[in-house]
């Protein structure tokens, strides 16, 4: 039995349906959703107990948010501090109008970059329940993929960490799309339509890879629950309509910049298509459990719309997160049907092998208490991999020295990833760095990025020069962390060599430190 055949076939029109379907939420599923929901806040909680300063940066973010504040909320055209000339403002806007709400009401960037995220974080699990219930035809099994998606340590940290200001609300925005998605072409709902048109055009607002996750979604569930004609149309509608809301933005963005800055960010963040490099010997060993759980769907239920959206996400997208948020679905329905063959059910649906109440509220609790534990630790260590803090309370300091200290004018090499945060938190420039710099086009961004990596593991001072030349630029000052610091997520540790060879050097003399970083000056 397939899933098409499972699901209603004709346009509802009894009020009582169309009500239900505009609140999917009935009295049923108030225990099953409060489950669901429960590893989402013990997440964020084991985040926000470990970490006193945001994961990765949004200082960029933080940046955009100060100059549409500073503007009067119209959009501004270039955003400063980010090299020399600084970088076109052609983000998706939605998320940093919210940002700059929040710092208008006096919230510092630091703390929206903290606090903000995880309350998306936990909003999400509502419609990745829906979806998760809906597809398995089963509440228990919808709480349990739910979990173990909340749980998922690659999908939490770019979407709990400081970039989930923009990320983590983009997600609950796309995901809430492809909820309505599945309703548009396997319950053919009007009420489904409207709300992923909205869902949409927020996603469209926040952010373009997420926007095409929803694409590749609807695709894909046309292909596998309709090809109608009319399923077409639906699909269109919310396409085009979620089109429509953006359009003001992508107007002004070609009216501002021209259209080639559409595309000139492309390929910079691994593109679409970058997953393909699975096919070439790359793929994570973690995806091979629910690969395997698609191959046993496929064959041993002809189940479509689960393995098929786990291979096209795989080989769309090289960042895992999307691949591994579908995994939880594939995987918990291979166990739910799986469990109910060999106990001797052999259809699958929710009348026949739904996990029993106690079964599935066990396995949400276990699992739970054995993530929390697991991110808990891995989140206290010393190497962090998940969760790695660009800021700390020198950095911060080192950070106000130079924005009292230095003329408004000054320019900065900062070596390590502090140096995102850098502008933002001190209103003076970086001359070497990525952030923005893709809507330049990708040979900039690549130029900026290898400059930045390259300085930023440097062992002398004439080495951080050579880099800084390389991209045209020489600095007023070099910031130099101390100790244990991060490049690109990654942790290193300098030992003092690099600032022995500025001490030493006649071209530069300390201008600033503390425990953690120490800043010179360049010598007329």
């Amino acid at each position: 039995m397939t899933v098409r055949e499972r699901q209603p076939t004709g346009w509802s029109s009894a009020p009582l349906q169309r009500l239900r379907r505009a609140f999917p939420l009935g009295s049923r599923d108030r225990y099953w959703l409060a489950l669901a929901t429960l590893p989402g806040f013990v997440a964020v909680t084991a985040y926000l107990v470990t970490n006193p300063y945001p994961a990765y940066g949004a200082g960029l973010y933080a940046q955009i948010a100060g100059e549409i504040l500073g503007n009067g909320y119209v959009p501004p055209t270039e955003i400063p501090g980010y090299t020399t000339d600084g970088v076109p403002f052609a983000y998706p806007p939605l998320q940093f109008y919210l940002f700059a709400v929040l710092l208008d009401i006096g919230v510092t960037p630091v703390t929206v970059a903290r606090f903000l995220p995880p309350v998306a974080v936990v909003a999400v699990q509502v419609p990745l329940y829906l979806l998760g219930r809906d597809l398995l035809d089963s509440r228990p099994a919808g709480a349990v993929a739910t979990a173990t998606i909340a749980l998922n340590p690659q999908v939490l940290e770019w979407h709990v960490s400081a970039g989930g200001v923009v990320r983590a609300f983009a997600f609950l925005y796309a995901v809430t799309a492809i909820y309505a998605g599945y309703h548009v072409f396997a319950s053919r709902s009007r009420v489904a339509v409207v709300g992923g048109l909205f869902a949409f055009g927020l996603t469209l607002l926040s952010h373009p890879t997420y926007s095409t996750f929803v694409v590749a979604s609807y695709v894909l569930f046309w292909l596998v629950l309709d090809r109608s004609p009319r399923g077409l149309a639906r699909g269109a509608a919310v396409g085009l309509g979620g089109a429509v809301l953006a359009a003001p933005w992508l107007g002004w963005v070609v009216t501002t910049h021209g259209p080639g800055i559409l595309t000139a960010a492309a390929g910079t963040h691994g593109g679409i298509g970058g997953g393909v490099d699975a096919l070439y010997g790359h793929l994570s060993p973690y995806m091979l459990v629910p690969l395997a759980a698609a191959g046993y769907l496929l064959v041993a239920r002809r189940w479509l719309v689960l393995p098929v959206w786990l291979v096209a996400v795989e080989l769309l997208f090289q960042q895992p997160r999307f691949s591994y948020t579908v995994s939880g679905f594939v995987v918990t329905a291979a166990a739910v049907d799986l469990g109910g063959r060999l106990g001797g059910v052999p259809e699958f649906g929710v009348s026949r092998v739904d996990p029993s109440v106690v079964a599935a509220t066990l396995l949400v609790l276990v699992g739970t208490v054995a993530g929390g534990a697991y991110l808990g630790h891995e989140m206290t260590l010393t190497h962090d991999p998940s969760t790695p803090e660009f800021l700390d309370a020198e950095a911060v300091d080192a950070m106000e020295w130079a924005a009292t200290d230095t003329r408004d004018d000054a320019t900065f090499v900062v070596l390590g990833d502090a140096a995102e945060w850098f502008p933002a938190l001190t209103e003076r420039t970086i001359l070497v760095g990525p952030w923005g710099v893709e809507w330049q086009g990708s040979g900039p961004y690549y130029d900026q990025l290898d400059a930045f990596v390259n300085a930023s593991e440097c062992r002398t001072a004439d080495c951080v020069i050579s880099e800084a030349t390389a991209v045209g630029q020489t600095p007023d000052y070099v910031y130099v962390p101390r100790g244990l610091y991060t490049v690109r997520g990654h942790h290193r540790t300098e030992f003092g060599v690099l600032e022995r060879s500025f001490a030493h050097s006649p071209r530069w003399e300390r201008a600033y430190e503390n425990d953690g970083v120490v800043i010179y000056r360049s010598v007329p």
